[in-house]
């Protein structure tokens, strides 16, 4: 058997086991085993092993995992995410669709200081599902904004994705970090208009609240300070070259925790939940990039990416034209592979491609965290909305997944400004210099 049809095969199965549900970083390391050492040999399969398992493991910047899941899980734990929402609440409630937009801002709130988004999705779900249900908001609207905004925690830095991709790609993580503030903001807004619309649209899916006075907005909006700061310091000081990522990191985390202590929240019970699943969440991530490595190297001694790179260039049509095929396959990947998954697939295929074309690899990182988000609402995986189903077991699946679409066409419009005026991801990542 040729190297290519090896590589195809390898690819076939390790999709066949992500379907069977065989946890992404074992699938990926035994099929990249597998496949290097049957077109190698099994002693080079074994070297590769225990070598990229030690380098990759002994990493410095991979120390910036558990720094910013910490900060994430940290914040939970001290009620951050609740003062955000109420804050938002208190001044955009009394709107039609005025908790749903509050939902949103609260998820990029959220999102600031989480980076991951079946996390913000879950926390502000458990928050604002049962408000938008008290004020008799319609189940698909409000079950499929917070699935939707839920995907802000992966663009918005920090951010789980993007640092996968800066260590996968060796991009600096600190530019990857500010390229995706504009570009998660611009879709903030783009959610809130789209909840806007649809308000204006049939004002009785997204009723108005009662109005608040302007005293209870101003003392609410104090509930945002703690969040802004956290996200000033592990945010601003990276933008402004005070710290390294993994550094800005461990500031956020502490001052989380910090916070936590400080208002009392934290007690012994939940400061040793948010360790243990900081801690959970931390050894996944590391070991789906160390099998996303193992498998990096099945493919490229398979040439299939190589390959691929060759025809695609060699195709009549502009660069542009070629990075929307490689954009189409991300969405159409997105339906039936996790965003985490499908990312450390491809890298090694599309990557070297990308480069040879000559486009930015940090707003190609960017626009895949993007297309990611799309999968996490889409059927049949859409993660974020089997995570809604769980906080309202009541509301059935199929209007959830009807009320992500407006949303989707959200991220579709902001994916094409992207390709449009790609400054929108480039132009900050000029200023910082890790």
């Amino acid at each position: 058997m040729n190297p290519t049809m090896a590589g195809i095969l390898g690819i076939g199965l390790l999709v066949l086991l992500f379907l069977l549900k065989m946890p992404v970083a074992f699938a990926m390391a035994l099929v990249g085993f597998g496949g290097f050492a049957y077109l190698a040999s099994p002693t080079a399969a074994i070297g590769i092993l225990g070598r990229d398992i030690f380098d990759y493991f002994s990493s410095y910047p991979l120390s910036v995992i558990p720094m910013f899941i910490l900060m994430g899980t940290f914040s939970y734990a001290s009620g951050i995410s609740r003062r955000l929402y109420q804050t938002t609440y208190a001044w955009a409630g009394q709107f039609r669709g005025g908790l749903t937009i509050a939902t949103i801002f609260a998820c990029a709130g959220f999102g600031a200081i989480c980076g991951s988004s079946t996390a913000t999705a879950a926390t502000m779900g458990q928050i604002a599902l049962p408000e938008m249900k008290k004020y008799q908001y319609n189940d698909t609207l409000a079950t499929g904004s917070v699935a939707a905004a839920g995907t802000l925690g992966i663009l918005i830095p920090p951010s789980t994705v993007f640092i996968i991709y800066g260590i996968l790609t060796e991009q600096s993580i600190g530019k990857l970090f500010v390229a995706g503030i504009l570009p998660g903001l611009l879709l903030t807004l783009l959610f809130a208009a789209t909840v806007a619309i649809l308000c204006w649209r049939n004002p009785s899916i997204g009723p108005a609240g009662p109005p608040t006075s302007w005293s209870k907005k101003l003392r609410a909006t104090t509930g945002i300070i703690e969040a802004l700061v956290l996200f000033l310091l592990a945010i601003g000081g990276l933008f402004l070259g005070w710290f390294s990522p993994t550094q800005a990191g461990a500031i956020g985390a502490g001052g989380a925790l910090i916070i936590g202590l400080i208002r009392r929240q934290l007690n012994w019970e939940s400061f040793s939940t948010a360790c243990k699943e900081g801690l959970r969440t931390s050894c996944m991530v590391i070991f789906i990039i160390t099998g996303a490595v193992i498998f990096g190297r099945f493919m490229a001694v398979s040439r299939i990416p190589f390959q691929l790179a060759e025809w695609l260039g060699g195709l009549p049509v502009s660069p542009i034209a070629i990075i929307s095929i490689i954009i189409f396959i991300y969405f159409i990947g997105g339906f039936f592979m996790d965003s985490m998954a499908l990312i450390v697939l491809t890298i090694p295929i599309f990557y070297p491609l990308v480069i040879k074309l000559g486009f930015d690899p940090i707003w190609f990182g960017v626009m895949i965290v993007l297309i990611g988000e799309m999968g996490v609402i889409t059927p049949p995986v859409g993660v974020n909305v089997f995570v809604i189903k769980g906080i309202v077991p009541d509301v059935p699946l199929e209007n959830i997944f009807k009320g992500i679409f407006p949303f989707l066409v959200a991220l579709m419009m902001m994916t094409i400004l992207l390709i449009i005026f790609p400054q929108i991801a480039t132009y900050l990542p000029k200023f910082i210099t890790y």
